[in-house]
């Protein structure tokens, strides 16, 4: 079984940052994509970012220029750094992985944006 553990959130005041990880454990021969969606209260879940094992990555024009994704693959860890972060991105932030041709989420971690 595989799972992936998120952690890092938190309330933060806007323009403030945070750093988000995500660590897949179990029985992992090989993680492809890695990515982190999101989620707000009456909202559909949206894409943040991606990056593939070999590090190219892809960005929601909403965090282009503020977010930064990362792993370490010697650790099977992802990261979010979030810079300048808005009220408006207050959601759940969830960890997704695909982990020996299988997709897998996170529980999920709050991240709260507010004076």
């Amino acid at each position: 079984q595989v799972q992936l553990v998120e952690s890092g959130g938190g309330l933060v005041q806007p323009g403030g940052s945070l750093r988000l990880s995500c660590a897949a454990s179990g029985s992992i021969f090989s993680i492809y994509g890695m990515g982190w969606y999101r989620q707000a209260p009456g909202k559909r879940r949206e894409l943040v970012a991606t990056i593939t094992r070999g590090g190219s990555t892809h960005y929601a024009d909403s965090v282009k220029e503020r977010f930064t994704i990362s792993r370490d693959n010697a650790k099977n860890t992802v990261y979010l750094q979030m810079n300048t972060l808005k009220p408006e991105d207050t959601a759940v932030y969830y960890c997704n992985a695909v982990v020996n041709g299988l997709e897998y989420r996170g529980q999920g971690t709050q991240v709260t944006v507010s004076s």
